[in-house]
């Protein structure tokens, strides 16, 4: 039998690929690697571009088109088998790519390389970074500390799967059956459907709650039943944990306390003082002192506003039912009375007309408006489950471009959230030609009893962000994989052309194109438009305060992590509670334990990223509210300045260049409703002042 991720072809064939492929292929791969290493090394002092970089990225390249399907199953199609495998190879990738990373020979061939004259500014800008992360895996530290660098690094890669793992097998592993549909009052129609639907799959009577978000928003925005609520928060906010109704079960407390040693240790070795310094290297931000004052500026603007919001929601709460208690599961739930009792707008208002089918067809429309680009829907082929679809982008004139995979909606062992993934990464080089391939993941409600899936607001603006990171990726024209696409783009960078495109959620002119009635076909009629836009900002400022918490404590977890007093990970969270939250959960609340995106994903000080792409993206937007929503100059630049360029050039010059100045934060306050009283000292508020 031939192993199908030992075969030359860009789309995996997905439904070919198993469990007992996965180790037998990166063996193979493995191996032919460090052929190739052991040869190119001995030949560094003669190094060219095509000799040598060429000739490592198309070996790499065969590694990534194996290993990215195998990843991306796991996350998606998870099984015990699929585990196993998985977890097998992570040890032998982890230590490829150190051997890789600490190879001397390999530095001192790139570094001949980016000495020779002839290379364009992308090659040049590729190398750099190169030499960067060669500086960062440690290949200048003395053989000792080489090797333990190595264990850390291989250990890291295994507890950050683990993380996940027990993230996942907790969000699985707990339900509640509920056989009175009182219990239910207040739930929404389809969000009955789909507990029935949970129910019957395993056949049960009556309904089944889970902690997937299909399941848990419904309940926590609409029960009536607050002690239902409670149990369902619990649930939640205790997954993988020491509390909750799973105490002790996939607990993460080890896993982080690992985490974080391992990661202080590494940074050590390198000679910073902390992983927050070693998270800058290859970030915008220039130092964390930058970091720090710019999370705490957005902190002094918004948490009056914040404050003045949950004071607001309290008086409603205690007005209307008598509740003198606020706590952290009424939030959601009075949030969305006191919206529809100020706004007379709710999400299940507004659900009809945003049917998933429709809003897919018309958020591509409005790539095609913005980008000139042709997006259509191509046979699906091979792929990993039957709801999966495949999407193929030319150019207007036919050239084809990119493709990508659309996985909607939640079902048992796949991961929760949203993401994009490089499927496959641009590459024309060394004789190969490959244009890029995306996976769009998200966790909608399928259509269950005749229900279709019909999105909130939110989750329009949900799928919008995935697709600006798919176009990201996508409309590259940088042709070396280091640097086209998302890569080489700093962290801090790479969520400008999501967050931008949800700006298209708010504009009539681009809902015309797809917010339809599914059963009338009628647009959303202009009383309802008005009010969507005047609730845009409600509670606006909580919002912020609350990613502001997160990055917060994300941040100074890293930065102040101190081996003999350990990772202190909720003595953190309080003070920047006590810091900058405006209604603080109970102790028993451990979020931490899921925080998947600084414990198993790329976010790890880092989560600030959001808040200061954030200030690019709305003042990227500013523009083409000055000049139009569909302005095709405008749309051309921002493809060809900010999609198709990547990480090939310095991402501030970029942005400058699109811009035609440094970015400014009154754009992302405007846009966030929130006052501008507070301001830094002299009156400034272009980021480099307020950051």
């Amino acid at each position: 039998m031939t192993n199908p991720l030992l075969e030359d072809r860009i789309l995996p064939d997905f439904q070919r690929i198993q469990p007992e492929h996965i180790e037998p292929a990166i063996d193979r791969l493995l191996a032919d690697g460090r052929a190739l290493v052991a040869e190119l090394g001995a030949a560094a002092d003669t190094a060219t571009w095509e000799s040598f970089v060429e000739r490592i990225e198309l070996e790499d390249d065969r590694l990534s088109r194996a290993w990215s399907p195998v990843s991306h199953l796991s996350s998606v199609m998870s099984s015990d088998e699929l585990r196993a495998a998985y977890n097998d190879c992570l040890p032998k990738l982890s230590d490829y790519a150190s051997e890789v990373g600490q190879n001397t020979d390999l530095y001192r061939g790139y570094q001949r390389v980016a000495e020779q004259p002839g290379l364009s500014d992308a090659q040049r800008k590729m190398l750099a970074d190169i030499l960067r992360d060669l500086h960062l895996a440690g290949v200048d530290l003395p053989e000792e500390k080489k090797a333990r660098f190595r264990e850390i690094s291989q250990r890291l890669s295994q507890l950050t799967n683990q993380f996940a793992e027990n993230v996942l097998d907790a969000t699985n592993g707990w339900h509640k059956q509920i056989t009175d549909e009182a219990a239910l009052a207040g739930v929404p129609a389809a969000g009955k459907a789909l507990a029935r639907h949970e129910a019957e799959s395993r056949s049960l009577d009556g309904w089944v709650l889970t902690l997937d978000f299909p399941s848990f928003e419904p309940v926590m925005k609409h029960a009536q039943d607050r002690g239902l609520r409670r149990e369902v928060y619990e649930a939640f906010s205790t997954r993988a944990s020491d509390q909750g109704p799973q105490a002790g079960q996939w607990d993460n407390t080890p896993v982080m306390e690992e985490i974080l040693a391992l990661r202080h240790e590494q940074a050590q070795l390198l000679g910073f003082d902390s992983y927050a310094e070693l998270s800058l290297a290859p970030k915008m931000a220039r130092d964390t002192d930058e970091v720090m004052g710019f999370l705490n500026d957005l902190a002094a603007h918004a948490l009056p506003q914040a404050r003045a919001e949950l004071q607001e929601l309290r008086d409603f709460a205690r007005d209307t039912d008598g509740l003198e208690d606020l706590a952290p599961w009424d939030l959601m739930y009075y949030g969305e009375k006191l919206r529809v009792a100020r706004f007379d707008i709710s999400d299940e208002a507004l659900k009809p007309y945003f049917p998933l089918e429709g809003v897919i067809s018309g958020m591509f429309r409005v790539a095609e408006k913005l980008f000139d680009v042709r997006i259509e829907q191509a046979e699906a082929g091979a792929t990993w489950h039957p709801d999966v679809r495949r999407y193929v982008i030319q150019d207007t004139d036919g050239t084809p471009g990119a493709e990508c995979y659309l996985d909607p909606f939640a079902r048992q062992k796949k991961q929760g959230g949203a993401w994009m993934n490089g499927a496959v990464s641009r590459m024309i080089m060394g004789g190969r030609t490959q244009l890029p391939v995306a996976y769009l993941v998200c966790n909608f409600t399928p259509p269950v009893a005749g229900h279709p899936t019909l999105l909130s607001h939110r989750e329009v603006e949900t799928l919008f962000h995935e697709l600006g990171h798919g176009l990201h990726h996508m409309l590259t024209r940088v042709d070396y994989p280091p640097v086209a696409g998302i890569h080489g783009v700093p962290w801090d960078a790479v969520e400008l052309p999501s967050q931008f495109l949800e700006n298209w959620c708010w504009e009539r002119e681009s809902l015309d194109l797809f917010a339809r009635h599914h059963e009338t076909g009628e647009p959303i009629p202009d009383g309802l438009f008005q009010r969507m836009l005047d609730a845009k900002h409600f509670q606006s400022a909580m919002q912020m305060v609350r990613q502001l918490e997160l990055s917060l404590f994300d941040f100074r977890l890293h930065l102040e992590y101190d081996p003999s007093r350990g990772a202190r990970i909720y003595e953190v969270l309080d003070e920047v509670r006590d810091q900058v939250a405006v209604l603080k959960p109970p102790a028993w609340n451990r979020f931490a334990h899921g925080f998947s995106h600084i414990f198993a994903g790329g976010y790890a000080a880092g989560y600030f990223s959001y808040k200061w792409a954030e200030v690019l993206s709305a003042d990227a937007f500013s523009l083409f509210e000055e000049r139009g929503v569909f302005d095709p100059d405008t749309g051309r630049a921002f493809r060809e300045l900010i999609l198709e360029r990547g990480g090939s050039a310095d991402a501030m010059d970029l942005f400058t260049a699109f811009r035609g100045r440094e970015p400014k934060v009154d754009a992302l306050l405007r846009h966030s409703g929130i006052g501008t009283a507070v301001q830094p000292a002299d009156g400034d508020t272009d980021m480099q002042r307020v950051a």
